[in-house]
């Protein structure tokens, strides 16, 4: 196993990652970054995380988005 501390995804579980986003920005803002239904329609970290873990692309715009988030906090 590869050891990547300069990977910013290292260490942060996806619901970490989504909780995290979700106190920031709030669902109706990620539904609007981020166009998925399970933003939009009764979102919850729940049915959000089983999207994510299944949907590559939606996963990878999500990460980008806590990324940058993280990169705007430092």
């Amino acid at each position: 196993m590869t050891h990547t501390p300069d990977n910013p995804l290292h260490g942060v579980t996806l619901e970490k990652l989504l909780t995290e986003l979700v106190a920031h920005h709030g669902w109706a803002e990620l539904a609007r970054r981020v166009d998925i239904r399970c933003f939009k329609s009764d979102p919850s970290i729940k049915s959000s995380l089983t999207f994510l873990r299944k949907t590559p692309w939606a996963r990878e715009k999500v990460e980008a988005l806590f990324i940058e988030l993280r990169q705007r906090q430092a």
